[in-house]
């Protein structure tokens, strides 16, 4: 019977029988081996093997798992490793039911990956009864697909995130398949639903494939399913719809089903070599109609079909634990016992507990093996970027604050030179939704286009099939998933995005965090590159878009997690953020956050003044301090560009106006070097803390973000004099000045913030006093009758001499050195 094809919509049910009777034996008994071991890990404590009669103290206290996706996984399991060995694929699986750990677990171990990374668990009944014991007990491994799993890059313990990642694993990849399982319950949340339109970004000269196949088993926790509930044609129009041409294999019957998935994988794979073979022999990179295949099955195959009167293969029932052992259902020993059995294990493990040999070759070998192939690991494929000097694109800084930038202006020219640095080895993207010009990162086009292949039309700009950039499809939720895949797949980028819409992806980001936790605590993980956030268009630039586009809670979101995978930055001005963005583009294994403006503000720090102080992480600057030789009055710390401009801008007010009184400046540029050095890497000491921030003093500090985390980072301090003014919820469309008067982050209520808290300021701050006052009331009329600024405001320049009455110059170190530390 001739195999289907990609033309015909008649041929996408297949129908050849491409397996010999014998080979159909051997891969139904490995199938059958996979379920056995599957069941067995839900279950079993000991007596592996049911060697003799199964008894309630063999099987574990608490019996947790996900059984109705594992069979049809261990199904399509068993059907790649064929075609890995019939076509000397580079393959590796992506589970998106992930929470079908026994399958991929189970696989894994039979394949013999999982005996290699953990030699413990060896390949007889000892290690079969160690398997089964660790999976979901206490010391042991989760019941979802985890870090722990080798071959794995994505976690199972939240959906809709598998097919992203297969795409971001496959770019820049051209040899490698990604084979993508598909829940139908995970088909419909909204990453995967948008996920199917990546298939436009994928270049089939330059990248690999992904080959997303889509279980349909019908039912999710206790409700059906969408796509498995719609009629196939209605189905099959929505597939093609989104640019796929569906293999169908459906039905329930083993012998039938494995003759159907041997022909639509055999097809599959076809398909996706004549397409890159075309291409690339052609340099025909018009997009194909890549091939996926739709597997219906029932949930819960091959487990009990009723218990206690209840129909449970093939409904919701199957979905977690199908049969409930335990003192309350001392008879249902029996019927796991049963149900075990029925997969013959006699029939599959030899007299030791070995997957018998004449099985065991139906497997890849070497890293052909899916949990073994390299890319899984990606941190072992990883080399390092080859950096260029990001000195180049120094902004010069005569004297602080007299010439004005767009910070991430200047650093695009510098990821411009990343990127061509890197092309031959093509391990670097830039990542975002469509915000790439407007985060004024448009230099990088100098370098590269957008990867897009889709139509062009006339005035499209830096559209092609093959680029650097994946900015070209509006959803946080790929970008992050496709740099998620990249980087767990050994390569590096960057992820850039307005403020208060990286909150989009809040959970990925604790996915990933969580991650990179548990693998730091596995020594065969190999580290990746860092993920680095540039979160620019922020909370204090939004003032024409307005309310809805102010929310700097991302970092407060971000530093919940362990204080080894985390960084957050907040770079005072383009110097700072060139050497911030350097160091983040060579660190590994860490989330790095990067806070940086794109309208034009002062610039304080010459490059070698913001490498050291960058280095620092925090530290006084001198220049703008008048406490040298003693105890200031009042310490003025900021954090972030626009808290940087006002508290400076409220300091000279002090200055001029009440000379005397002693001020320190404080910058943060590493959030996190508020801490304790006891709670984070990057503490400062309380010594150190009280040496900058003093043990008593009045601190009035401007942040960029919510006032109370720098409450919540400095709660076990010795000084809580702390006064942060902050983002607290207040905006609309306004000026940009009259942003930070609403939030009470302006010059003239951080003045009153001293008058009224510092007793040093005497009887001459009720005029002073009085007079910020009034200038609040000029502003608001004044912006309400002109709708900009004041001209006081948008001329604003620093001119206070600091410390002994010079301005700084460039040999001038920019912060009081408080013992070196490299952030990391």
């Amino acid at each position: 019977m001739p195999m289907p094809t990609a033309t015909s919509d008649d041929s996408r049910v297949t129908t050849a029988n491409p397996l010999t009777p014998a080979l159909l034996q051997q891969m139904d008994a490995y199938w059958r081996a996979a379920n056995y071991v599957s069941v067995g890990q839900i279950y079993l404590y000991a007596n592996p093997l049911l060697r003799e009669p199964l008894t309630l103290a063999h099987v574990k206290p608490l019996v947790v798992g996900h059984w109705g996706t594992t069979p049809g996984q261990n199904f399509i399991y068993v059907h790649l490793n064929r075609v890995i060995k019939k076509y000397d694929l580079d393959m590796f699986y992506v589970a998106g039911p992930g929470h079908g750990g026994p399958a991929i677990v189970g696989n894994v171990y039979l394949e013999g990956t999982w005996s290699d990374v953990y030699p413990n668990v060896t390949q007889d009944e000892a290690g079969l009864k160690l398997l089964f014991k660790q999976f979901s007990f206490p010391g042991g491994i989760s019941s979802h697909v985890a870090p722990t799993t080798p071959g794995s890059i994505h976690e199972g313990g939240e959906l809709g995130y598998s097919l992203s990642h297969a795409f971001g694993a496959a770019f820049d990849n051209p040899d490698l398949i990604v084979a993508c399982v598909i829940g139908d319950g995970e088909a419909e949340t909204g990453p995967l639903a948008t996920a199917w339109q990546s298939n436009k970004l994928l270049d089939p000269i330059t990248d690999g494939a992904v080959l997303p196949i889509l279980h349909l088993n019908g039912y999710k926790i206790s409700n059906p399913t969408l796509l498995a509930r719609i009629e196939r044609e209605e189905l099959e129009q929505f597939l093609r719809g989104c640019g796929w041409a569906p293999y169908f294999v459906e039905g329930d019957e083993p012998a039938a089903m494995h003759q159907r998935m041997a022909a639509a994988t055999d097809a599959a794979i076809e398909d996706i070599r004549r397409i890159q073979a075309h291409a690339r022999t052609e340099h025909d990179s018009a997009r194909p109609r890549w091939p996926m295949i739709v597997l219906r099955s029932p949930k819960g195959w091959t487990g009990p079909k009723v218990v206690d009167g209840l129909q449970i293969e093939g409904t919701f029932r199957s979905h977690q634990v199908p049969l409930l052992v335990n003192a309350d259902h001392p008879d249902h020993v029996v019927l796991l016992e049963r149900w075990m059995k029925s997969y013959r294990p006699e029939e599959l493990f030899d007299a030791n507990g070995r997957l018998r040999p004449e099985l065991a070759e139906l497997a890849p070998t070497g890293d052909r093996r899916m949990g073994a192939n390299p890319h899984a690991n990606g941190g072992a494929l990883l080399r390092d970027l080859r950096m260029p000097d990001f000195r180049v694109h120094a902004v010069h800084v005569a004297a602080p604050g007299a010439v004005d930038a767009e910070d991430t202006r200047v650093l695009g020219a510098f990821l411009r030179d990343v990127i061509q640095r890197n092309q031959d080895h093509r391990n670097f993207r830039l990542f975002g939704p469509d915000e790439t010009v407007s985060n004024l990162l448009g230099a990088v086009f100098e370098a590269t286009d957008r990867q897009w292949d889709v139509r062009t039309q006339a005035n499209d700009e830096f559209l092609a099939p093959a680029g650097r950039v994946l900015d070209s499809m509006l959803s946080e939720h790929q970008c992050e998933g496709w740099l998620e895949g990249y980087l767990l797949t050994g390569r590096h980028g960057l992820f850039n995005s307005y403020e208060a819409f990286i909150r989009i992806i809040d959970s990925m980001f604790s996915q990933h965090a969580k991650w990179l936790k548990v693998t730091r605590e596995l020594p065969w993980r190999r580290e990746i590159a860092s993920l680095n956030y540039l979160l620019a268009s922020h909370v204090w630039q939004q003032d024409h878009n307005g309310f809805t586009h102010q929310d700097p809670g991302f970092l407060d979101h971000v530093i919940n997690k362990k204080a080894d995978i985390v960084r957050v930055y907040l770079p005072p001005d383009a110097n700072c953020l060139l050497s911030v963005v350097d160091h983040c583009l060579r660190s590994r294994d860490y989330v790095n956050v990067v806070v940086a403006g794109k309208h034009p503000l002062p610039q304080w720090l010459t490059m070698e003044q913001a490498v050291v102080h960058c280095t620092e992480g925090i530290g006084i600057w001198e220049w703008a301090s008048n406490d040298r030789g003693g105890e200031p009055d009042v310490v003025m710390a900021c954090c972030g560009d626009t808290p940087t401009l006002e508290i400076l801008a409220a300091v000279s007010i002090l200055r001029e106006h009440l000379p005397e009184l002693k001020i320190r400046v404080v910058n943060v540029v590493d959030l996190m070097r508020l801490q304790p050095s006891t709670e984070h890497p990057h503490g400062l000491s309380d010594v150190d803390y009280d040496a900058l921030f003093t043990k008593d003093k009045h601190v009035v500090f401007g942040f960029h973000g919510y006032p109370w985390l720098v409450h919540r980072l400095t709660y076990r301090r010795t000084n809580h004099k702390m006064h942060v003014r902050g983002y607290k919820e207040e905006g609309t469309i306004t000026t940009p000045f009259d942003m930070r008067v609403q939030n009470d982050l302006d010059r003239f209520h951080l003045v009153q913030d001293v008058v009224d808290r510092v007793p040093e300021v005497g009887a001459k701050a009720a005029y002073l006093k009085q007079m910020v006052k009034d200038k609040l009331i000029e502003h608001k009329q004044y912006i309400d009758q002109h709708g900009e600024d004041m001209p006081e405001i948008r001329n604003w320049k620093w001119t206070v001499r600091g410390n002994g009455g010079s301005a700084p110059t460039e040999a001038a170190s920019g912060a009081r050195r408080k013992g070196a530390h490299e952030p990391a």
